[in-house]
């Protein structure tokens, strides 16, 4: 026994690091598996013919819907013998459980190679079920709910054979006339970085294989939010400094996410357009990030070159794009025509072919489409799937968190259930539609709950509500086919809605945009309320000083008289489909409003764009004197900052106080910086704590503040919080002068607040 016994006492501690060594020691699971797949992928690429791969390149739109111009290659004769011969790689716009397997049985029943083809659509807010639109999520500065609702938007277009959708937008935008501004999370990279990565994460879960996920897509690369004049489409010109700074650090975040794709960006970015740009896509994307996956050319984007003046015709047009990095053709048709020939001319490297089709191969690997090209085609799940009480209840949660009190003088809200009578006024008082947003997927035209119906089943039951719709709004198309037609003078309603304001206690006012005044290809040259809606407004606010304007828009809207003269703002954006729920939570203090803006609103149209992390300038102040930078005829200063929105109650917050006066640059280099935060008011409230620095010297000028954390917190009356935050040498860095990622020493600035412009300071030098 002695022998057993001094084993057990000195060998079972030799033998348990062994097991760890040997645990240590073995391969990851994820990595054998990649390692399998790239396997694969050789094997399949090398029984390619050069056109069977170029085939994978190629992708078409489905028989019936369009989101973009129409092709010139929109036979369906000819895209059915296409994909019958593998000429196919991916198909957009096909939706069903039954028309996805329809169309994959073609190839996997007649091409040579049986290579499944991946299924895309534009899921951006939802599928069936809507959620708040993308730039109204970005203002809960939550990115669980962002997470969440991809989860649920996935979950449901899986369920109809989607394998992949183009989204998220993380194009930065500081220029509300652009009308894709909805599609994004504002104009802060660091918060856009956060919803981008959340966004990912939801959409693309912890496997792709699994039958619930889809892949996502990065887009759109780059630039596209910095278009001249806010118009879609247009030119851009931006510094290197800019572009890495402010632009590249969503991408980035998106491409460290794991994201399975990106898109190219439609405009020309210094003179080269984005489905061109080699610096982008070569250098960058797949050199610097190492990004393993493809890159999708947007909407023909590749047949565009021409237009754009870079390429004589689309032959060029394909070698120009292939070269610089653009893997797949969305609809132009430019590879399937034209890549064969440059190949075989030696103009284009067939490694170049190889390397994209490599690309497209390990996604579809990667989707379980090689093992079960029909995973995804489950007509039960189609049926049991979309628009479940579960994801309709996810999508208020979402709505209501969205929400941004923009102003509440004399407490006029919450509502009170014991009100004897409500007027509920506005264009967009009972409309079920607007509220689905632009860019809806499959939403069920009308189905949205409209703020008419979330007051009446949220007033007290002696509450009398009336209704008057007051004007018309607007005339839009979804296709983007007919002009917008916004009511311009008719005020024959304004009578009605008067004297419905006259009987009421409060009133509530629903104006803003239709949902299809925003989105691609509607920008505009003027944010302010179209049509006659501030008119009926200043007619209703003569007969009761007691208006809640309930904001509902898919970009920032100048407001300057509102602002002025009515108590209560909510900006309640495009909601989704439990809009009108959610808005009630808020305004009967269900929910007491957290939100914050994610993009700055102006006080004119002639100030954008307008962000809160802009340079200094030489002359940032004058005093007395007219020369230095400012308007003649308005204030620089936003309307309602970035950052900004209110609560039902109120907080109050110390001065920043530093764990040191300085902070070393080093590896372990940190500095904590903490903030005491009150609850002053009388109900329990959620806080966003925001943090922002200002590097005061730098190799390249510097924004006067960026923020760069903050924390959500919950507290009740009276009660305080103390907020720690960490600065690292991360918090610090740039793209500095020297093309390089670092921080510099020297002075800056620490500012806390709950929102950019209001704020507290503190010194400290970095060494």
């Amino acid at each position: 026994m002695k022998p057993l016994h001094f084993f057990s006492r000195l060998a079972l501690p030799v033998l348990a690091l062994l097991v760890l060594a040997a645990i240590s020691t073995e391969p990851d699971p994820v990595a054998l598996r990649n390692a399998a797949i790239e396997r694969k992928v050789d094997s399949v690429l090398s029984l390619m013919t050069l056109e069977e791969k170029i085939g994978q390149m190629n992708q078409y739109n489905g028989y019936s819907e369009l989101t973009g111009p129409g092709s010139k290659e929109g036979s369906t004769l000819k895209k059915h013998n296409d994909i019958k011969s593998g000429m196919v790689g991916s198909m957009l716009n096909v939706l069903g459980a039954k028309e996805t397997r329809e169309a994959q049985e073609l190839v996997m029943k007649n091409s040579r190679m049986k290579i499944p083809m991946l299924f895309g659509y534009d899921v951006i807010h939802g599928y069936k079920t809507m959620f708040p639109i993308p730039l109204g999520e970005a203002a809960s500065w939550d990115p669980a709910v962002a997470e969440a609702s991809a989860r649920i938007a996935a979950a449901e277009a899986s369920a109809v054979g989607i394998h992949w959708t183009f989204a998220p937008m993380m194009d930065l935008a500081r220029d509300a006339r652009w009308g894709r501004v909805m599609e994004g999370s504002g104009e802060d990279p660091y918060l856009s970085s956060l919803f981008a990565a959340a966004r990912v994460r939801g959409f693309q879960g912890q496997d792709l294989a699994a039958p619930t996920t889809i892949a996502a897509c990065a887009k759109h690369f780059a630039t596209y939010g910095f278009a001249e004049a806010g118009k879609d489409y247009n030119g851009v010109e931006i510094s290197e400094s800019t572009l890495r700074n402010m632009v590249l650090p969503p991408f980035k975040a998106a491409a460290d996410a794991g994201v399975a794709t990106f898109m190219n960006a439609f405009n020309d970015i210094n003179g080269v357009p984005a489905t061109a740009h080699v610096h982008l896509q070569r250098d960058i994307l797949k050199g610097e990030w190492g990004f393993d996956g493809f890159v999708v050319s947007d909407w023909a984007s590749i047949g565009e070159l021409v237009p754009h003046g870079i390429a004589a015709d689309n032959r060029e047009a394909a070698r120009l794009a292939v070269t610089a990095g653009s893997d797949m053709d969305m609809e132009s048709v430019c590879y399937l025509e034209n890549l064969a020939g440059l190949v075989r001319s030696g103009v284009v490297e067939e490694r170049l072919i190889d390397d994209a089709v490599r690309r497209i191969l390990r996604l579809k690997f990667r989707l379980g489409l090689f093992d079960d090209p029909y995973r995804y085609c489950n007509p039960e799940r189609e049926r049991s799937s979309l628009l479940t009480p579960e994801h309709l209840a996810a999508a208020r949660d979402g709505a209501r968190k969205s929400i941004v009190l923009l102003k509440n003088d004399g407490n006029l809200l919450p509502l009170s259930k014991t009100l004897k009578t409500i007027a509920v006024i506005g264009p967009l008082a009972d409309d079920k539609d607007s509220p689905l947003g632009s860019w809806r997927a499959q939403a069920v035209a009308g189905s949205a709950v409209s703020l008419l119906e979330g007051v009446r089943a949220a007033a007290g039951p002696n509450t009398q509500v009336l209704y008057q719709e007051g004007c018309k709004l607007a005339v839009g198309d979804r296709h983007f086919v007919r002009e917008l037609k916004i009511n311009e003078t008719d005020k024959s309603g304004f009578p009605a809605a008067v004297a419905a304001a006259k009987k009421a206690q409060v009133v509530l006012v629903a104006i803003g945009e239709d949902c299809w005044q925003t989105g691609e290809g509607r920008s505009q040259t003027d944010i302010t309320l179209s049509g006659v809606q501030e008119a009926l407004l200043m007619e209703l606010r003569k007969v009761n000083p007691n208006i809640v304007l309930v904001l509902m828009n898919g970009r920032p809207l100048a407001i300057p008289w509102a602002a002025e003269n009515v108590p209560a703002i909510v900006e309640a954006w495009h909601l989704g489909s439990e809009a009108g729920h959610a808005i009630a939570d808020v305004l009967f203090g269900a929910y007491n409003p957290s939100g914050k803006l994610p993009i700055s609103f102006p006080r004119s149209t002639g100030q954008v764009p307008i962000y809160y992390n802009h340079k200094s300038t030489g002359r940032p102040t004058g005093g007395e004197m007219v020369f230095w930078t400012h308007y003649t005829d308005e204030r620089n200063d936003p309307l309602f900052p970035f950052g900004y929105g209110l609560s039902y109650t109120t907080f109050s917050y110390s001065e920043p106080r530093l764990s040191a006066p300085e902070m070393s640059l080093g590896r372990s280099g940190k500095l904590e910086v903490r903030v005491t935060v009150t609850n002053t008011g009388s109900v329990e409230g959620k806080e966003t704590v925001q943090l922002y620095i200002r590097d005061l010297v730098g190799s390249n000028t510097r924004p006067v503040k960026e923020l760069k954390a903050y924390r959500q917190i919950t507290l009740r009356p009276g009660a305080s919080q103390e907020v720690v935050f960490t600065l690292t040498p991360a918090d610090l860095a740039f793209y500095t002068a020297s093309g390089r990622w670092e921080a510099e020493p020297g002075d800056f600035q620490v500012m806390t607040g709950s929102n950019s412009r209001d704020v507290k300071m503190a010194s400290f030098k970095a060494r």
